[in-house]
């Protein structure tokens, strides 16, 4: 495994993202436009991707929410890498690179239909909180959050 901090512009992020996509437009039925809206990857500073043999298998990343909080954004595993950890080193690694500039928390959204998801941040040590910012109100949609 090889974890590989880049940006938004390396194209193995972006495969990795269009597959993600996909999945959640499945997941997310009717309600993907709402969600769709608030991943777009350009500009993304801090992105991560994990290589298995050299495969792009995984990616995150993370975004400024304010002066002392990251949002995690974009998290997935290829289903051919799952169960293997990876989701879980994302989520390390990207919580380290946060602590370099000196972030002190990190928030995240996800779905009530994505349970391997919401399991990888619970053990990760991440808290549910309730739901912040465009997420206030939406019944789908379940945040949490990590003092770093």
């Amino acid at each position: 495994m090889t974890i590989k901090r880049t940006d938004s512009s390396n194209k193995d992020f972006q495969n990795l993202v269009k597959l993600l996509d996909a999945d959640l437009a499945i997941r997310n039925g009717e309600d993907h436009g709402f969600y769709d809206q608030f991943n777009k990857i350009d500009m993304i500073k801090n992105c991560i991707v994990i290589y298995v043999d050299e495969i792009p298998a995984a990616c995150g990343a993370f975004k400024k929410f304010d002066e002392e909080t990251v949002e995690i954004k974009r998290m997935y595993t290829n289903p051919d890498f799952r169960k293997k950890g990876l989701a879980t080193a994302i989520v390390k690694e990207l919580e380290i690179w946060a602590k370099e500039f000196n972030y002190t928390k990190a928030v995240l959204e996800s779905s009530h239909e994505q349970n391997e998801a919401l399991s990888v941040y619970e053990k990760s040590g991440y808290t549910r909180i309730p739901n912040y910012g465009q997420y206030i109100g939406i019944d789908k949609s379940v945040c949490y959050e990590k003092v770093l």
